[in-house]
């Protein structure tokens, strides 16, 4: 399973997102610190979630990093989180 999908199916069976994007950036940090060959090292994620209800900025990123902790074990370098409460 690619980290990709590995990251959707977390946060889906986790979170419940009502919307979810995963992008790979990792082209865009070709030869900079943590890339790799084959990307799936650096990802920006816009997600929005009822789970983010009442949450601050700092606990949904904390939530996310959470939910993520095993992707930094599989290769992920860098991670930019966009998170919403419905309605936001």
């Amino acid at each position: 399973m690619t980290l990709t999908a590995w990251i959707t199916e977390e946060l889906t069976q986790r979170l419940h997102p009502a919307e979810l994007t995963v992008t790979d950036e990792s082209q865009q940090h070709f030869g900079h610190a943590g890339w790799r060959e084959g990307g799936e090292t650096h990802f920006r994620l816009y997600i929005v979630s009822e789970a983010f209800i009442g949450k601050s900025r700092v606990e949904r990123h904390r939530l996310v990093n959470e939910v993520l902790s095993g992707a930094f074990a599989r290769g992920l370098h860098a991670l930019a989180i966009q998170a919403k409460a419905p309605g936001e």
